[in-house]
């Protein structure tokens, strides 16, 4: 049996047609994809939760189809409605989808949406329930090495287990584009973990990398308000009272050209000089000596708030659209949590090694046995998901050949 169940029209437009026969009355569909009813009715305000919409036409020609907006309801997938259709009634589902899909006609009527982009290249994954069940089978039962297990433990095993692949492993790098604002911070994703890179790019959508600030200045965690004599103050509750951030407030409103020229022509550790008063003395030498080359660089800064939950950047950058990429865990939302197929043999290796190593009156033999098949599948998962090429590491070695003129 072939494991690609979608036609070429559900799985690249996310629609599906039938024909009414005076007789049917529910269709059912057969997408990847389960369909979400909230309410049949535009004026409702479940009716956002949808995630398709139904069109008729009686000719089923382009230009034709009108969205079926009277009652119906969703049951096990399939359309019911409450009387049958007319005969030869064309009737399409839609999954909601970004350009909108092609039968509604107004923009009120299209199906906006990604429900059908989110299936994209979903065959080279599988979800974790799928996994779980699938390990269930083949390594769980009679004459195997794991007699009984409650599947809330192998949940909980595969849960770890995808956390730990998704940090080193794992194709987990998620990437957001933001515009950053006046106030030049902005909160960190909800599914944040930390960050891989966050670049700018110019209008020709080039990327050109923000490095974090490092020794140039950071975001306090705690901000006390102080009394004259430096005691922090507290309230009726016997907390500290907190303020906002003096650091973060003169660093936002610094001058990014000014800060590169200390930075150019400073001599000390830092690239600084400062009068007594510690203010930058600027001078106009154009002096390299002294140079840090990690400030050697026009892009810009950031650097994380832990506190407020959010990343901060410096005033150069204010008005541009960034792009953040970071790792999340994989684990953010449900059980529905994609996993690489070139992984899930380690997955299993690791549910079995997590499981027989917590166990009790366990052969060590076997535990350390399962340990090296456990890491050996982890190597190869990496290797498999690295996505090297050959010909890509050839263009890259070409530019070795160059000569470098000092």
């Amino acid at each position: 049996m072939s494991l690609i169940t979608e036609t070429n029209q559900q799985y690249y437009q996310g629609a599906q047609g039938f024909r009414g026969d005076n007789t049917t009355l529910a269709f059912k569909t057969t997408f990847d994809t389960d369909l979400v009813l909230g309410s049949f009715d535009p004026d409702n305000i479940n009716y956002s939760l949808n995630n398709f919409k139904l069109y008729t036409s009686s000719s089923g020609l382009p230009g034709d189809y009108e969205e079926y907006i009277t009652e119906f309801s969703v049951v096990d997938n399939a359309i019911v409605f409450p009387t049958a259709p007319v005969a030869n009634l064309y009737i399409v589902v839609q999954l909601k989808k970004l350009d909108g899909g092609l039968y509604g006609n107004d923009e009120i009527d299209k199906a906006y949406g990604q429900v059908v982009e989110d299936n994209y290249g979903s065959y080279s994954y599988i979800t974790l329930n799928d996994a779980i069940d699938n390990f269930m089978v083949g390594y769980v039962g009679d004459g195997k090495l794991i007699q009984t297990a409650k599947k809330s433990d192998i949940l909980f095993f595969a849960k770890r287990g995808l956390q730990e692949f998704s940090y080193d492993t794992l194709k987990s790098v998620k990437t957001s584009e933001l515009t950053i604002p006046q106030s030049l911070t902005l909160p960190l994703p909800q599914d944040y973990v930390n960050y891989v890179r966050t670049s700018w790019t110019d209008r020709s959508g080039v990327k050109h990398i923000i490095y974090p600030t490092n020794n140039l200045t950071n975001s306090p965690y705690y901000t006390n308000i102080q009394d004259s004599k430096g005691v922090p103050t507290q309230d009726n509750f016997g907390e500290n009272i907190e303020g906002t951030s003096l650091i973060q407030e003169r660093w936002h409103s610094n001058n990014s050209q000014e800060l590169n020229d200390y930075l150019a022509e400073s001599p000390d550790t830092l690239g600084f000089n400062f009068r007594g008063n510690g203010d930058f003395i600027y001078s106009n030498n154009r002096s390299q000596y002294g140079l840090d080359p990690q400030y050697a660089q026009t892009n810009g800064y950031f650097n994380l708030n832990e506190r407020e939950g959010k990343m901060s950047f410096s005033s150069g950058l204010v008005g541009e659209l960034i792009l953040l990429e970071y790792i999340s865990d994989g684990l953010a939302y449900d059980t529905d949590t994609k996993i690489p197929k070139l992984a899930e043999d380690a997955l299993y290796s690791h549910i079995l090694h997590a499981i027989i190593s917590t166990r009790a009156n366990q052969p060590e033999y076997v535990v350390q046995r399962l340990k090296k098949e456990r890491s050996a599948k982890l190597r190869n998962a990496k290797i498999r998901l690295s996505n090297i090429k050959t010909s890509e590491i050839t263009q890259v070695m070409r530019g070795k050949s160059k000569w470098i003129k000092h």
